[in-house]
């Protein structure tokens, strides 16, 4: 008897060598994983297909009639032997396309010939590249349909496809020496042999959500009769698939509540309470807006909880996002433990502590001359820290004198120990890996509360599914005294001048007082800042489209050029990651001091710089960044009530997909919409951060944006389903399948939260 997990070999038929291939290189072992091993798209067998939008490099799967077929003989120039051509014209319902067979022999030669007999209807699968001004295939795989052509000879696995074919050819990835037409007959052969297999979900389930069951889905997703078979089948195992998402996202957010942690209250564990987020609440210049008002609220009864809070809070650039969590900090110093907020890089982590002290003023002075009665200590550790310094924030650290402590990956070293750690914040949470949180919060005695916090808008689902074990605030309104940002395209491929006028900009902007930023993509023309990588673009398959081939600018080259032309006179310095550290912090010192007219950096001001005078933000090369990371920039400036000005600059055509990228980035300053073109031009491993070295480290057939509202329902039925049985006991099928994802590699990107 076939089922589902017998040995995939019991189905497919051909050689060892075959079988290996699609075990080894598909990732195919049971029947199984062949009969969810979908097509990748279906063609209509009555009919050519519509080519359009043809991309130079595109794997193409197209129905056509061959029109005209001419076989030539040229000698090869390498081995000054006769060869053979074929060129075909293949009629398709749109372009023609020219199909180009190479032979060394005339026997292989007559073969192709007679396989494209003029008339011929087939299936051809190749990649398209531009030949004198033609699409063009070459040495496409091809099997006919209709017409005059033969078989190949031996080719069963062909003729079986044609033998069985429906209104729609599925066609499925392949891989060499394993043609899509081996899949679909093993598939075929499978599907009339398999024993009816057990349904993981009730059949009460099933009519609720409209679903049909697991053997008609198979059915209906590899031999269909109409794109609405294929639908149907297809919403069937996206519901399975989040679902059991869900259910391992929920009983992680179960045992999580199960754990015991501190409540911090704002009382001391002597009774008394503490004062000190009271005072800071009564000397702020302004009032706090409602979204913080309302997360702020969440966040408390959060602390107040008798386990871990576990909560991501995103917002826009400037949302005040800081302040939130300096807020927290301070309610868990009140209840007598310590804060830490761990920053991504040097830069961010100065910028922080500097930022932190000034809000705080005479609350960060305790035991000082004119410090506050309920003030508490601020440390800052960084990797540059000097002996003496690293010395004295360990030992404030460790005794609790600092309630409040800033730093970077140097936090995480065991020589590090706090004296009650209660909350740990961290900043751009998704330059952090699993393991590296949890080398801080293992430093605390009880689990520690924890705040992740992300400028980087993220699209409901994408929450509900990369980071569904977290509670989620959203902080979408932007405080008083933020201006518009106002943001251009400077298409230098159709407007080269246009460079002059916004260095012109950038001059009368510092005439009047004010400050600007100039972004590169690189420190210098060999040089790529530190974890940095050029946005690149996918054809419809895919495939990576080729990067410019244009230099990128670089930070050091184009402060020379500044300084000798355009911006001759201005004061304009240089900020990179591999500058000294000391270096680094002199130079966003002098800036925010307003003694630097011109910062000339990478993107190591991505995130947490705050210059308030600062209005006018030039990238350029900006095709070179991703649409969030434009956002996440341009959000440097506007920050004083002053309106800002974004200048994109980029070499990229228009009509290209980089373009529309720079288009999408000045139509819009929220967020939130550019969140979701981002998403839609990028692969979904990328969104998920899936690893890249294997098929089943991300979802298969679900996508965090399409399918928004299988999602919203799967999340529903699993809180239901877990509520009534947490161990699922009465859906064995169903437990089996969340426990193998929460132990295999395909839970990947589910450990980004």
């Amino acid at each position: 008897m076939i089922t589902l997990h017998s040995p995939v070999e019991t189905v497919l038929g051909g050689a060892a060598k075959k079988v290996g291939k699609v075990k080894e290189q598909l990732g195919i072992s049971t029947v199984g994983d062949l009969l969810r091993h979908f097509p990748r798209t279906y063609l209509k067998v009555d009919e050519p297909s519509t080519v359009t939008d043809l991309a130079p490099g595109q794997h193409i799967s197209i129905v056509g009639r061959v029109g005209e077929a001419r076989l030539r003989s040229y000698q090869d120039r390498r081995t000054q032997r006769t060869a053979y051509r074929l060129e075909v014209r293949l009629d398709t319902d749109g372009p023609s396309l020219r199909l180009t067979y190479f032979a060394r022999n005339k026997g292989i030669a007559t073969h192709f010939e007679n396989r494209h007999a003029v008339g011929t209807l087939g299936v051809f699968i190749g990649k398209v590249d531009r030949f004198r001004d033609e699409w063009q295939l070459t040495n496409p795989t091809m099997v006919p349909l209709e017409g005059p052509a033969p078989a190949a000879p031996g080719d069963d696995a062909a003729r079986a496809a044609v033998a069985g074919m429906r209104a729609l050819f599925p066609v499925y990835p392949a891989t060499a020496g394993v043609e899509s037409w081996d899949l679909q007959a093993a598939v075929a052969f499978a599907l009339s042999v398999l024993a009816e297999p057990d349904d993981p979900l009730p059949e009460r389930l099933r009519d609720e959500q409209g679903l049909v069951g697991v053997r008609e889905a198979f059915e209906r997703v590899h031999q269909p009769d109409s794109w609405a078979d294929v639908t149907r089948g297809l919403q069937r195992f996206r519901f399975d698939e989040a679902l059991v998402t869900q259910l391992v996202l929920a009983r992680r957010r179960a045992a999580l509540r199960a754990v015991a942690a501190a409540p911090r209250t704002g009382e001391r564990p002597d009774g008394t309470r503490g004062g000190l987020l009271a005072a800071f609440d009564a000397r702020l210049p302004f009032e706090l807006t409602a979204g913080q008002v309302a997360v702020g609220a969440e966040i408390e009864a959060d602390l107040a909880a008798g386990h871990p809070m576990n909560r991501l809070l995103q917002g826009e650039v400037g949302s005040g996002k800081t302040l939130v969590a300096l807020r927290a900090m301070l309610r868990v110093v009140d209840s007598g433990g310590q804060a830490v907020l761990l920053a991504p890089t040097e830069v961010l982590a100065q910028q922080h502590h500097r930022s932190l002290g000034r809000l705080l003023g005479d609350l960060a002075q305790p035991g000082m001359l004119g410090g506050a009665e309920e003030a508490t200590g601020i440390a800052l550790l960084t990797g540059s820290s000097t002996t003496q310094q690293r010395r004295e924030a360990l030992l404030r650290i460790a005794s609790g004198e600092a309630g409040v402590v800033v730093g970077t990956h140097a936090l995480l070293e065991d020589r590090v120990s706090f004296a009650d750690l209660g909350l740990v914040v961290v900043d751009e949470q998704h330059r952090f890996g699993v393991e590296q949180r949890a080398a801080l919060t293992d430093k605390a005695e009880k689990p520690p509360h924890v705040l992740v916090m992300t400028a980087t808008p993220i699209p409901r689902t994408v929450a509900m599914t990369v980071f569904g074990d977290l509670e989620t605030s959203v902080l979408s309104e932007l405080p008083a005294g933020r201006a518009p940002i106002q943001t251009n395209v400077v298409p230098l491929a159709e407007a080269p001048r246009w460079l002059d006028r916004a260095w012109q900009r950038v001059r009368e902007e510092v005439e009047k007082g004010h400050q600007a930023y100039v972004v590169c993509p690189r420190i210098s023309e060999e040089t790529a800042e530190q974890g940095e990588s050029d946005a690149v673009d996918l054809d419809a398959e895919g495939e990576v489209v080729a990067p410019p081939t244009t230099r990128p600018a670089a930070v050091e080259t184009v402060v020379a050029l500044l300084r000798e032309g355009p911006l001759a006179g201005l004061r304009v310095e240089a900020l990179h990651g591999r500058m000294a550290p000391d270096d680094k912090d002199r130079v966003m010192r002098r800036f925010a001091a307003g003694e630097v007219d011109v910062l000339v950096s990478t993107t190591v001001i991505e995130v947490g710089v705050d210059v308030a005078n600062a209005t006018t933000m030039v990238l350029l090369d900006a095709d070179r960044f991703g649409v969030s990371q434009l956002h996440q920039l341009r959000g440097r400036v506007g920050r004083g009530g002053l309106p800002g000005l974004c200048l994109l600059v980029t070499n990229a055509s228009a009509g290209t997909p980089a373009r529309e990228r720079l288009d999408a980035v000045a139509a819009t300053t929220d967020g939130f919409e550019l969140s979701r073109v981002d998403l839609e031009q990028r692969r979904e491993g990328d969104v998920l951060g899936a690893s890249q070295s294997g098929r089943r480290s991300s979802l298969q057939t679900l996508r965090v944006l399409r399918d928004e509202g299988t999602i919203v329902a799967a999340r529903e039925v699993a809180t239901a389903l877990l509520a009534d049985d947490p161990d699922l006991r009465a859906l064995p099928q169903l437990a089996a399948a969340v426990v193998d994802l929460e132990t295999s590699a395909g839970a990947a990107y589910l450990e980004r939260s």
